[in-house]
């Protein structure tokens, strides 16, 4: 059951305080008066509408009622302004009057549960996450607190939470994880003859060969390392083939009760499965010398794809790439705006792919800039193509190192006003958490980045109002 509003957040106890402390501090004070827009709650009750349409579930009336969704938006605003984490945030909150009072959270009350804070993240989604976010630049806009002028677009790489990957690496984590989740099946679907070997063993004296091998530094040593990557594919390809003959059998025997159970966990085992299976392709290709394209990373992520971007510092990338477009009144030193719902796609888009849905982000907010500042990456022409397709006619677009409008004073203007963009990604990333998603997949990074994003544009809101 949906509960959109906070009950009151005093209580007996709050009689005995002193005022000072019953007063919220200045930033939070202003934040407290933002969010309290009622607009915000109704795009969770489109969203969970939505849900009963698309699945048929009376969720907006029936069933446990979820904690308040006043309260969880405040609770994932403090979490990205703070770069805490879920068990961080709970406590956090607990311990401190103040973040409960913000959070509307009595004192007689228990803060909710970190596990309910992260599940319910994830059933929310990044739509809701991005609607919201438009709620707040389509409101700031109709009471003229703000007014868009100019916009500044660059893309920029959000890392994934994973290691450096190899293919030796990849090998011996799927080796471990089909060996994990087939003990998992075999002891649910009650199987003793088909089961998953665990070659971690095997696999951990190729990766030391590996290492010792690599030490050399001899042309021969490439040769070797190839060749033990290969037998690591290998031992690999063995574990796939005896996971997907445990789950067909798991599949078999799913009748009566447990049925359902077990029919998850074989679909996630041929998941897994699937996962690896594209991780031996990769080592027989690499072995023969072909190309690889669509390379996986991670099993655990395995919608992070190899990123290069030309830097000297970060040559190899792991993760998605996003569009940082930031709206702002003008062009002058220090110009901070509102950023807009960051679109992304799986892999390593370029500046002109990502262009029209930044484009069509603001056609529906209903943003028409004067002046458009652009990284080098972008080309004259798909670019100039895409700015007349969604009407948008502004009076000078600066594309660095391609097109220079306007007189130079102009030109040297809108040049520091785009590096200004480099400084808010930067900002973004050291203060709002944007440099790495801590959540899994293309959807989880989307979500980190839309309350990365929310979280910003509160507080650049409320530090004009104060």
């Amino acid at each position: 059951m949906l509960t959109l509003w906070a009950g009151q957040p005093e209580c007996l106890w709050d009689e005995a305080l002193p005022i000072e402390v019953k007063e919220l501090p200045e930033d939070l004070a202003a934040l407290d008066g933002l969010l309290s827009d009622p607009e915000l709650a109704m795009v969770f009750l489109e969203r969970f509408r939505r849900e009963v349409l698309e699945t048929g579930r009376l969720v907006l009336s029936d069933g446990r009622p979820t904690i308040a969704m006043e309260t969880y938006v405040r609770l994932m605003v403090l979490k990205a302004r703070y770069r805490w984490g879920y068990r961080s945030l709970v406590a956090e909150v607990s311990d401190s009057i103040h973040l409960r009072r913000f959070c509307r959270i009595s004192l007689s009350e228990r803060v909710p549960d970190e596990s309910t804070i992260r599940k319910l993240t994830r059933r929310v989604g990044p739509d809701t996450v991005n609607e919201l976010t438009r709620t707040l630049i389509v409101e700031a806009t109709r009471s003229k607190r703000f007014r868009p002028r100019a916009v500044r677009i660059d893309s920029t790489v959000i890392a994934a939470d994973v290691k450096y990957p190899t293919d030796a690496g990849l090998a011996a984590h799927g080796v471990s994880a089909l060996a994990r989740e087939g003990r998992k099946l075999a002891k649910l679907a009650k199987e003793k003859r088909a089961r998953v070997r665990d070659r971690s063993k095997a696999m951990g004296i190729k990766l030391r060969a590996v290492t010792r091998t690599i030490r050399r530094r001899t042309g021969e040593a490439k040769s070797e390392v190839l060749a033990l990557t290969g037998q690591t594919g290998e031992l690999l390809a063995k574990s796939v083939k005896e996971a997907r003959k445990l789950a067909a059998a798991a599949r078999r025997s799913a009748r009566g009760r447990g049925a359902k159970v077990k029919l998850r966990a074989a679909g996630r085992l041929e998941d897994l499965a699937d996962r690896c299976e594209k991780v031996t392709r990769q080592i027989k290709q690499r072995v023969a010398g072909e190309a690889i394209k669509d390379r996986i990373v991670s099993l655990s992520d395995p919608d992070a794809r190899p990123i290069r971007k030309g830097k000297l510092g970060k040559p190899n990338e792991f993760g998605y790439v996003a569009q940082i477009a930031e709206v702002t009144e003008h062009t002058r030193r220090g110009a901070r705006g509102l950023i807009l719902p960051a679109p992304t796609r799986i892999g390593n888009p370029g500046e002109d792919t990502l262009l029209p849905d930044t484009l069509a982000e603001m056609a529906r907010l209903g943003i028409s800039p004067r002046e458009i500042a652009l990284d080098a990456g972008f080309n004259v022409g798909p670019t100039r193509q895409a700015l007349e397709d969604h009407g948008l006619e502004p009076d000078r677009v600066l594309i660095a190192g391609r097109q220079q409008p306007g007189s130079k004073r102009t030109q040297r203007r809108l040049q520091k006003y785009r590096t200004g963009a480099e400084g808010r990604i930067s900002h973004l990333k050291r203060g709002y958490g944007l440099d790495r998603s801590r959540l899994k997949g293309d959807e989880g990074q989307q979500i980190w980045t839309g309350w990365s994003i929310l979280a910003y544009n509160a507080d650049t809101l409320t530090v004009r109002t104060r």
